[in-house]
């Protein structure tokens, strides 16, 4: 069985057009959210995790988030804004159950 999602991507670029930095913010934001696991190994959330877009580092954000932690959704939405990043919507795909959860 399959669910389908929705969810949004925050680019490292201000309205502006100027580049966020530090240069790692997306592994950094998305640390965050991250849990161990095995071996004492980082893994990310399922629901928040690093991407490059056309070269460009962004972070993706599950809508999904919002049901299981409300505040760490509004966290994330917060921190576009206050830092005046780009965000835009992401695709809506079909994911099985479980399927990023790996480290």
């Amino acid at each position: 069985m399959s669910v389908e999602t929705s969810e949004f991507v925050i680019f490292g670029v201000t309205a502006a057009g100027e580049r966020f930095r530090p240069s790692d913010w997306a592994e950094r934001l998305c640390g965050l959210m991250a849990q161990f696991g095995a071996a004492d190994r980082n893994r990310y959330s399922p629901y928040v995790y690093p991407v490059i877009v056309g070269g460009e580092k962004g972070v993706v954000v599950d809508s999904r988030l919002m049901d299981v932690e409300p505040l760490a959704y509004r966290f994330l939405e917060g921190f576009a804004k206050d830092n005046d990043l780009v965000v835009r919507p992401g695709r809506k795909f079909l994911r099985a159950p479980g399927a990023g959860e790996g480290g």
